[in-house]
């Protein structure tokens, strides 16, 4: 029995990973109720892992998961049942009665659950996070984490936003081209989170992230092609695939971090590239310059060594200076200070990089110390910049990335 409960659980995390974000896509666009969803969604599961190890794993695990959900759904219906929620009811008995869904056959409609999360009527600081637990199942400490709230807070202000979409009917559908403009920013901002948490991860070994990094660029490319003349949906998408395409030389052969100037740019993607290029070259047509296409700027500027020239240090201080002025976040800052390093000296980095001190969030950001560090050391302070590793050392946890900062200090210092 435990060796099927083994394979039962393993069928059921890799559903999760794959379809999560499609069945309560499904499930939500015919109640409008996404916590119900959720809820119906998580019951199936809880099925699943009781019932699979006995009766073994369906060929067709989300529609065995789907159909499960539906019936929940029902029941949730048919004990709420009105006058007014009994045209859903008889809406989603009628949907009972269609063909068979399968894999293969089951719509998407995840991008009508996303801008659903997006509308106006939602609380603007609650659009991503809730696009983020909806989509992809994240836990809301989870979130929590990357939003730089309490667990208790993030929790309390999904469960608000679920319960006024059901309560003001918000429609779950894409906006008209007049309304698209204005839930776009929080659907590209979803879209980047779940990217960046994917690549977070750069051996792929999280099972929790995993393929996270393909399904953003996946999202990108759907919402690209719904707004092909959206120069910030095409400037995200080009943003992804530039980063994407360095993932093979992110790790050395025994896994080691190799920074972005170390890499074999035999191992970058030249396809993903050419197609990054492309996006850009089509949104700089718009004439409408925005933080990604800028962010995409930056990482095309860095791919100027395929072409067998250095990396074009000024152009990328010129794009930090623009990106600064439009997106002026800290993290823009730091990476500003390193530009002007390389191309009026150390000294001037670190004197942008000082302005930077007082930002409070900035105590428990790696990167901030990482950057202080590389440029106290090639101004020659050895104590200061083997302080500044140690902070960031300390802060770290991708165990790849550790190491080197220990061998960068250990150069430094002499052990």
């Amino acid at each position: 029995m435990d060796d099927r409960s083994d394979i039962a659980r393993a069928a059921a995390e890799v559903a999760a990973r794959r379809s999560y974000g499609k069945l309560v896509a499904w499930l939500a666009a015919r109640t409008r109720d996404v916590a119900g969803a959720e809820d119906a969604l998580a019951d199936a599961f809880a099925a699943a892992l009781e019932r699979w190890p006995r009766t073994g794993v369906p060929a067709q695990p989300e529609a065995w998961l789907l159909s499960v959900a539906r019936r929940r759904d029902v029941d949730a219906v048919r004990r709420r049942l009105t006058g007014e929620a009994a045209r859903d009811h008889l809406q989603l008995i009628a949907e009972e009665m269609e063909a068979r869904v399968n894999g293969e056959e089951l719509p998407d409609d995840r991008l009508r659950l996303m801008f659903a999360c997006a509308h106006p009527a939602i609380e603007a600081s609650v659009r991503a996070p809730l696009i983020l637990q909806t989509i992809l199942g994240f836990d809301a400490a989870t979130i929590a984490s990357a939003f730089l709230v309490s667990p208790a807070t993030m929790g309390q202000r999904l469960v608000r936003a679920k319960a006024r979409i059901r309560e003001t009917g918000i429609p779950f559908r894409v906006p008209e081209q007049a309304e698209l403009g204005h839930r776009l920013g929080s659907v590209l901002e979803a879209i980047y989170a779940t990217f960046a948490e994917g690549w977070a991860d750069a051996t792929g070994t999280d099972t929790r992230r995993r393929n996270l990094a393909t399904e953003g660029i996946w999202l990108g490319r759907l919402v690209a092609s719904l707004m092909p003349d959206e120069p910030e949906a095409l400037g995200l998408l080009a943003l992804m695939l530039f980063a994407e395409a360095r993932r093979a030389a992110r790790r050395g052969p025994e896994g080691d971090f190799v920074p972005l100037a170390e890499q074999d740019i035999a191992l970058w993607d030249d396809s993903l590239i050419d197609e990054a290029e492309a996006l850009l070259v089509r949104a700089a047509q718009r004439k409408i310059i925005g933080r990604y296409q800028l962010e995409a700027a930056v990482q095309s500027a860095h791919t100027a060594r395929r072409r067998g020239s250095g990396t074009d240090w000024a152009a990328i201080r010129q794009l930090y200076d623009a990106l600064l002025a439009v997106a002026g976040s800290p993290v823009v800052a730091i990476n500003r200070a390193v530009a002007i390093a390389e191309t009026e000296g150390a000294p001037a980095g670190l004197a942008a990089l000082y302005v930077l001190g007082e930002d409070k969030r900035l105590q428990d950001y790696q990167p901030y110390w990482a950057a202080r560090a590389g440029l106290l050391a090639r101004i020659g302070n050895i104590k200061y910049a083997a302080e500044a590793y140690d902070q960031a050392i300390g802060l770290e946890r991708d165990p790849a990335l550790r190491r080197f900062l220990q061998g960068e200090k250990a150069k430094l210092v002499g052990n």
